[in-house]
């Protein structure tokens, strides 16, 4: 998504915990031989802000300094101050938690280097196996990939997870990482990381649980579940947040902001549902992250609604949600999912299938 600093005025600057969000514009002047940096950027570009020198925040084309941390202490200059008390559109301030999406940017550099070792322990697989530029496939199920029959009939539970840090191949990762690290950081940085990684968590065991189900007789990696459990929350925090009151500034920016972001999130996971149909791509685990993540935003957004009766009814909701929906696809994966006997054996399962397949990442004798 775009946020045209030019055209809109929308600046984002850092609202620490603790800040009185009404008091927030009761800002200081900083001093007067305080030098600003010199813009780098023409805006708020692809759902994000490009930050210079922490301590001064990114500075766009027309002077604004958007985002601060408590620790960087600068204020906003008094100008900035005197425009938003005016309610001057072109100085609008957008209010986040945090400055940088520090959980994103780490599994992130984590599933790249994964990916990388994983490569140079188990071999590049020619391009007719592994289209996606990476290892053999038998690899991806020796590293704890999603495979059912391991997971039901070995109690290897914690591959439900443990997919998130693996990807197929390079072009894999540069999708999945590319959105984390653009949309997925944003979010972060609106939510903070504690939500962020309990909506991403819960997302990704939600994505592999109904990948267990609908598509058993496949070996599944990636973090796009989890990724689409984000875009989940954020329609949950919309949901929630519709009624906050529109009378501060704040408010209506605020507003402005998630409604741009529903139509983007609308939009975005219907194309990741179209393509969820190609050949060799989960689309049980994009539909599992978008709802589990949907069920897990409804319980962290819901204590944000302020009217107190609201908000336990919907957090008594989103408990009863993700009871249904985690018992009820459990409860099938266990008693009614029947994976096939052949991915016992990965390693066996693919020689069969292809011609010269190498079995460069099983334990063994014959293995590394």
């Amino acid at each position: 998504m775009e946020y045209d600093n030019g055209n809109s005025g929308h600046h984002m600057i850092h609202l620490d915990k603790n800040t009185d969000v009404e008091g927030a514009f009761n800002f200081q002047p900083i001093p007067n031989n305080y030098e600003r940096p010199k813009s780098q950027h023409d805006g708020f570009k692809n759902n994000g802000i490009r930050d210079g020198n922490p301590k001064h925040g990114y500075q766009n084309d027309n002077g604004s300094l958007p985002i601060y941390t408590e620790d960087d202490a600068p204020k906003l200059p008094k100008k900035l101050q005197e425009k938003n008390g005016n309610k001057d559109p072109e100085e609008e301030v957008y209010l986040v938690r945090q400055q940088k999406g520090y959980l994103s940017i780490g599994f992130s550099i984590v599933q790249t280097l994964v990916l990388l070792i994983m490569m140079i322990q188990c071999h590049i697989a020619p391009i007719q196996i592994n289209p996606m530029l990476g290892p053999y496939p038998d690899a991806l199920d020796y590293w704890g990939g999603k495979n059912a029959i391991k997971i039901l009939d070995d109690g290897e539970s914690w591959r439900l997870i443990t997919p998130i840090f693996l990807h197929a191949g390079f072009i894999h990762l540069v999708c999945n990482v590319s959105v984390q690290l653009d949309t997925g950081a944003f979010y972060e940085r609106e939510w903070g990381s504690k939500i962020w990684l309990i909506i991403y968590i819960t997302s990704a065991i939600g994505s592999s649980i109904l990948s267990c189900c609908y598509m058993p007789d496949q070996i599944s990696v990636g973090s796009s579940g989890a990724v689409m459990g984000l875009f989940g929350g954020k329609l949950a925090e919309v949901f929630c947040r519709q009624r906050e009151s529109q009378k501060t500034e704040q408010g209506r920016i605020a507003r402005k902001v998630r409604t741009e972001q529903l139509s983007e999130t609308l939009c975005a996971v219907t194309v990741v549902m179209i393509f969820g149909f190609v050949p060799y791509v989960d689309w049980a685990a994009h539909l599992g992250g978008l709802i589990y993540g949907f069920f897990s935003g409804m319980l962290c957004f819901s204590t944000w609604i302020k009217t107190r009766n609201y908000a336990i009814f919907w957090f008594v909701v989103g408990i009863i949600l993700n009871v249904l929906g985690y018992s009820i696809a459990l409860s099938y994966m266990y008693n009614s999912v029947d994976p096939i006997d052949d991915l016992n054996d990965v390693c066996e399962y693919y020689k069969r299938n292809f011609d010269e397949y190498e079995c460069n990442c099983q334990l063994g004798d014959d293995g590394p």
